[in-house]
């Protein structure tokens, strides 16, 4: 990440919507945001397989649930945040990853300029590629402030995208149950 690029088109955009970059309110307002970007961009270049390569066998073929894992995204379209929870529901296929690891799955393809669908998307075939899941359902929910503060102006606005992959997509019974465990 250069910081520095980001520090100077920051302090462009501030005289360019009119302020003074100078001005002591904003004099270090470049800089806070590049160390913000490096935070909240983290997942640019990542991916879960550190997270999902410590296992654990288990030998059932029941569904494990993780629900409400919260995180914070940035909207690919208009750089301003989305916040939101997954809910991740998966067949195991003789190994389980630690539950934590399922959140740290989320957060890293959230850390980045994001789709909701392609979120939802990422985290479902990380789950089947590096955990080897016979089947997953990923379902997002999300309040996109690009339709809270601007556009529409529609505060409490949820978006609900899910993906299904494996048996969570072939077998409708299986993935209704998801659902259910979900809440959904």
């Amino acid at each position: 990440m250069d910081k520095k690029k980001i520090e100077k088109a920051v302090s462009m955009i501030i005289e360019a919507v009119g302020e003074d970059p100078s001005r002591e309110g904003l004099l270090e307002t470049p800089q806070r945001v590049a160390r913000m970007y490096e935070e909240i961009f983290a997942g640019i270049g990542q991916d879960a397989s550190k997270h999902l390569a410590k296992t654990f066998e288990y030998v059932n073929d029941n569904i494990v649930v993780v629900k409400d894992i919260e995180f914070f995204s940035m909207c690919e379209h208009h750089f301003l945040p989305v916040h939101g929870k997954a809910h991740i529901a998966y067949i195991p296929s003789g190994r389980v990853a630690g539950l934590s690891k399922l959140a740290r799955t989320v957060e890293t393809y959230a850390k980045r300029p994001q789709l909701q669908e392609r979120l939802n998307l990422q985290v479902a075939q990380a789950m089947m590629d590096y955990l080897k899941a016979k089947g997953v359902l990923v379902v997002v929910e999300a309040e996109h402030m690009c339709m809270t503060m601007r556009g529409v102006k529609k505060p409490g606005s949820l978006t609900v995208t899910s993906v299904a992959l494996g048996e969570m997509e072939k077998d409708l019974e299986l993935r209704d149950e998801a659902y259910r465990l979900i809440g959904m």
